[in-house]
């Protein structure tokens, strides 16, 4: 996703474009790396299937710490043409754009790990970003750390525009390494970056979000055909069908009931809209979301429904998986279409993990609290914070660092594990269909 705020550029610093001319050049090379090591395979390519979007852009961070050779780390860089021998060939916290920053700082803290890593536990390292098992039961934590860091870099590049209008380009590439010059069969990849947010005139500057996304127009009508099946690893690497989550004997009835959803609405449908009104109460509730509408569109609306999702997972999920949603309805998983249950699991999943945490974070609290110490950020709270401002957030980062930063990185999984269900919805044609109406509402809301 492109971002909005607008970066003026020094004659130290390297231009937005020239980097991500380059990262988009070694993620070529890094897929077809992948490809020949057969930690992806060609349907997956083709297909796009369960998170590539995060594997793609994390295995090329994974690519480049390997090569890196300073201290500190910096990012080797191709030349931008064959004339420009006076251009640098390292990106650096000297030279780098400041909308880059933040994945700089990350990678960077990683590539010390990295290499510090032998051999067959880096190749563990590339496993485990693909979704893969590892080989070994040796650095588990250690990896498990640093692919969380990786992988939350890589949602944070996905989002932006730049990268999904350039990825089904990236993906043919892999896919057409060697392939001969005219393969009787040639794969195409099938990924479709979601649609393009702009902000409407039509939107009042000062509309409440509830209102707001009340007043949406109607969708589209039910269809009778359904869409093609989905993997069931596509809208989360994690796997947990049989996740029965446990929550208060009070569960929300989310307090918007829009005028398209009835009671015979299909399931999909249904889903959607209970989202979309826990993302309206997400705006209304945390002020800092909606000045991130003004600041940055793009992280605003992926902080939204990532909010939406936490929110939906912990209040409105009842012991047996059941969602109540918008109309109070309840929606089991055996009524939901087959194709949707990784998705209801996930939330599921979601809430069951939220609420431990939470647990586990009282606990500590009053821990500390009794033996008269600091109580540092939760771990929860520092999960908020990197779905709000982005992994690499400076303030994020030193909370953390004061606070309890596991070896595995476990605030920082379960942000991505949020992260990646919620850019698994763009996957989605009936949320695809609708969201770009959701976006054009919630760029005109006002402070």
């Amino acid at each position: 996703m492109s971002r909005h705020t607008t970066y003026h550029q020094t004659p130290s610093q390297l231009s937005e474009d020239y980097i991500q001319d380059s990262f988009h050049s070694y993620l070529k090379s890094s897929l077809t790396q992948a490809k020949a090591e057969r930690l992806l395979d060609v349907e997956v390519l083709a297909s796009a299937e369960g998170d590539l979007m995060i594997t793609g852009p994390a295995l090329c961070l994974y690519f480049a710490a390997l090569r890196c050779t300073t201290n500190p780390p910096s990012v080797p860089l191709p030349r931008s043409s064959k004339s420009s021998s006076s251009q640098p060939m390292e990106l650096s916290h000297d030279n780098c754009p400041p909308a880059f920053v933040p994945f700089l700082r990350v990678w960077a803290n990683a590539v010390p790990s990295i290499q510090n890593l032998p051999p067959e536990s880096q190749h563990d390292l590339a496993r485990v970003i693909c979704g893969l098992e590892p080989l070994l039961q040796n650095e588990i934590p250690t990896i498990n750390g640093i692919a969380a860091d990786l992988r939350a870099v890589a949602i944070e590049i996905s989002q932006r525009r730049s990268f999904q209008d350039r990825y089904a380009a990236d993906l043919q590439a892999a896919l057409d390494a060697g392939a001969g010059p005219s393969p009787s069969s040639p794969r195409k990849a099938s990924f479709v970056p979601p649609p393009v947010y702009n902000a409407t005139p039509m939107s009042s500057p000062q509309a409440s979000p509830r209102h707001s996304l009340d007043s949406l127009p109607p969708s589209h009508p039910p269809r009778h055909n359904h869409s093609p099946p989905l993997s069931p690893d596509l809208l989360s690497p994690y796997s947990s069908a049989n996740t029965n989550a446990s929550t208060s004997s009070t569960f929300s009835s989310r307090s918007a009931a829009p005028s398209m959803l009835t009671q015979e609405s299909p399931a999909i449908e249904f889903i959607r809209e209970t989202l979309y009104a826990s993302l309206a109460d997400a705006l209304e509730r945390q002020p800092s979301l909606r000045r991130l509408l003004k600041r940055d569109k793009t992280r605003a609306y992926f902080a939204s429904v990532a909010f939406a999702i936490l929110d939906v997972s912990t209040k409105a999920i009842t012991p047996e998986g059941s969602v109540v949603g918008v109309l109070g309805k309840p929606l089991t998983l055996e009524e939901c279409p087959r194709e949707l249950r990784p998705f209801m699991a996930e939330l599921a999943a979601i809430g069951h993990q939220a609420r431990e945490i939470e647990d586990e974070d009282n606990e500590v609290a009053m821990r500390l609290a009794e033996q008269d110490k600091d109580i540092p950020l939760s771990r929860l709270d520092r999960v908020k914070m990197m779905l709000e401002e982005g992994v690499g957030y400076e303030r994020g980062l030193q909370d953390a660092r004061s606070g309890r930063r596991s070896v595995e990185g476990r605030a920082v999984a379960f942000a991505n594990r949020i992260n990646a269900l919620s850019l698994g919805m763009t996957r989605l044609r009936a949320f695809r269909e609708r969201q770009e109406d959701v976006f054009k509402v919630l760029a005109g809301i006002g402070p």
